[in-house]
């Protein structure tokens, strides 16, 4: 087995990433930083490692690092691990496992902790507890693949082709849709890692907001497919947005009080549309964290429509359609 890093600036996770591989139960073949013109210390980190430290040849996004690291391997499994990521001791153990007992999953993808892996605050426990929880009731066959910790096999690799290197969002989705057509995918609750997530409230809903614009085209049809994985149900999000615009009518509510019941009722949209979220969330860090957990993700959904709204009027416009793929021979 191989183990891919693909790293651009993330000198804060990336000595526990490493940490974490070179931790494992089942020590990996070789592993591969690929590096994609990072600015801070992330190459003089890698190079105090037992890894090979590999250039990117310029900041050509993670799908192009990705192919790179691909390329360079020598391993009959390829083990793809986010640098802001930092792996159980089993899991890639557990990865194997799940191949050699389903050869007809081509590849296994695995789920966050329930715990940062630098706590950061509030926002970045939303944010994690929402990962984890989006995977956890997706476990089982799926039609998507996140590489953010996911072991492929190499001729499975090959036979989807390359990562669609024009892409620096839903990249994965994309690549999702031509990975189902030669080899099954598995979701596992069973390779774990813990993720470092966005700890500012304005840089996680710019993010969630960027994410979204290719919803509008391929990634929404992708989501709508029979097995594709569900981040946020549809249900939820338009509760969320209909009662952001029909707001206004609570100050209304004392000339005509039935008119309050009409955002009400959207509201319990939003927040029934994701049945077992709410309790899971209160288990796991108390009613009153719940409170903080469902209005900020009140305003993820916000930021997901607008999302939703700018990619539609950019693909009505001819802006948003799938950008053209670079030639994998074309990354240095």
């Amino acid at each position: 087995m191989s183990v891919i890093v693909p790293n651009y600036n993330y000198e804060k996770t990336l000595p526990a990433c490493l940490d974490g591989v070179f931790a494992q139960t089942h020590r990996p073949l070789e592993v591969i930083v690929v590096d994609d013109a990072s600015t801070d210390r992330s190459r003089e980190i890698a190079a105090s490692y037992p890894c090979r430290l590999v250039e990117g040849g310029g900041n050509k996004g993670v799908s192009a690092v990705r192919n790179r690291g691909a390329r360079e391997a020598r391993g009959d499994i390829l083990f793809f691990v986010d640098s802001d990521v930092a792996l159980r001791p089993d899991a890639i153990e557990n990865a194997l496992r799940v191949l050699r007992e389903d050869p007809d999953c081509g590849l296994v993808h695995g789920t966050y902790d329930t715990r940062p892996l630098f706590d950061d605050g509030p926002v970045e426990h939303y944010r994690v507890l929402h990962a984890h929880w989006w995977r956890r009731r997706s476990v089982g066959r799926v039609g998507t693949a996140v590489f953010a910790l996911a072991a492929v096999r190499r001729e499975v690799f090959a036979a989807a082709g390359p990562f669609h290197e024009g892409l620096r969002d839903a990249e994965d989705v994309e690549y999702s849709d031509r990975l189902s057509r030669v080899a099954g995918i598995r979701l596992t609750d069973t390779v774990v890692g813990r993720h470092d997530d966005c700890a500012g409230l304005a840089d996680m809903l710019r993010e969630q907001f960027r994410r979204s614009l290719p919803l509008a085209g391929f990634a929404g049809a992708h989501r709508m497919r029979s097995g594709g994985v569900v981040v946020n149900p549809l249900p939820g999000v338009v509760g969320a947005t209909l009662f952001a615009v029909t707001l206004p009518l609570l100050f209304a509510a004392f000339a005509a009080p039935l008119l309050a019941a009409v955002p009400l009722l959207f509201l319990a949209l939003f927040l029934v549309s994701d049945p077992g979220l709410a309790g899971f969330v209160r288990r796991e860090r108390g009613t009153r964290f719940l409170l903080y957990f469902l209005g900020v993700h009140l305003l993820a959904q916000w930021a997901i429509t607008a999302g939703l709204v700018v990619g539609a009027v950019r693909r009505l416009g001819g802006r948003g359609a799938l950008p053209a793929a670079l030639p994998p021979e074309t990354s240095s």
